[in-house]
């Protein structure tokens, strides 16, 4: 992977950590789910006008990726309102890198070298430690339905990752695939809202009107920018390079949240760090 590419990846996940925090802050989880998916929809409108279509093979994938996304922010949003966002975010973010590189490595034969493949798993135990440290926190352990929302969240994070790495190499333009999937998938929950709540759904949306869109827009911009990069590097380093979210959430989290940072914090990152750097190759 070359640094511009993981320089990408960084930039995604800094973003994918922002829009999370963001949707932490709303209370109101199915006003927050339908303004983001109003803001994936008009921005996936948008780049549907400027790049081709998908080719036919990557249909499939899109359709399948479109329903794990729309259950991926189902129990995201979940976890959320179980625990805190310190904690449920990297228990979500810590699984996907593991189940990635396992499914890539089985199931599309993607080989990792030597200092890649070392990356990958310190850069992972850095994530794992993250989460298991939130998990075993005697001051403030999050409940059992929290963990395991989180634990969902992030098996579909992993199962769309890969669905998505397949189908982004197979539409021929990674634009085409990021505008059609956003356009699909965020049309789903705010169509469900507006059946279900009717004329109560748009005094619900205004007090959150622009952050949620502001959500929206910016899970765009960083899962874009990971679909590229899955066209240009193998799936498992991207989706740990992805994760570095977890480090600047739990940055997000002790600023914005007032949620303590801690020693392990500090150590995770730092074991994170190091296998970034191996990965591209600078230890």
């Amino acid at each position: 992977m070359s640094p511009f590419v993981a320089g990408v990846v960084l930039f995604a996940a800094v973003t994918h950590a922002c829009w999370n925090a963001i949707t932490h802050r709303i209370k109101d989880e199915l006003a927050c789910l339908s303004l983001i998916g109003a803001g994936r929809t008009l921005s996936g409108a948008v780049l549907a006008c400027l790049a081709p279509l998908p080719e036919p093979a990557a249909w499939p994938y899109l359709i399948a990726s479109v329903l794990l996304h729309i259950g991926y922010q189902v129990a995201l949003m979940r976890s959320f309102r179980l625990g805190d966002f310190g904690q449920v975010y990297p228990i979500a973010r810590g699984m996907a890198p593991l189940l990635v590189t396992l499914f890539a490595v089985l199931a599309l034969d993607e080989h990792l070298g030597g200092a890649s493949a070392a990356g990958v798993l310190v850069a992972t135990a850095g994530i794992v430690g993250l989460a298991l440290w939130g998990v075993r926190d005697r001051t403030n352990r999050p409940s059992g339905p929290a963990v395991a929302m989180a634990a969902a969240t992030g098996l579909m994070i992993a199962v769309y990752t890969v669905v998505d790495g397949v189908g982004v190499r197979e539409t021929g333009t990674a634009l085409g695939y990021i505008a059609w999937l956003m356009l699909l998938d965020g049309l789903a929950i705010p169509a469900y809202a507006a059946v279900r709540l009717r004329g109560a759904l748009p005094p619900r949306l205004r007090p959150v009107l622009l952050p949620g869109l502001v959500g929206g827009v910016l899970s765009v911009l960083s899962y874009g920018l990971v679909l590229w990069a899955q066209t240009r590097a193998p799936l498992a380093p991207v989706a740990v390079l992805r994760e570095f979210s977890v480090i600047a959430g739990a940055v997000i989290a002790a600023f914005l949240f007032k949620e303590r940072f801690g020693g392990p914090r500090v150590a995770a990152a730092t074991v994170m760090v190091t296998g970034i750097a191996l990965m591209l190759g600078t230890m």
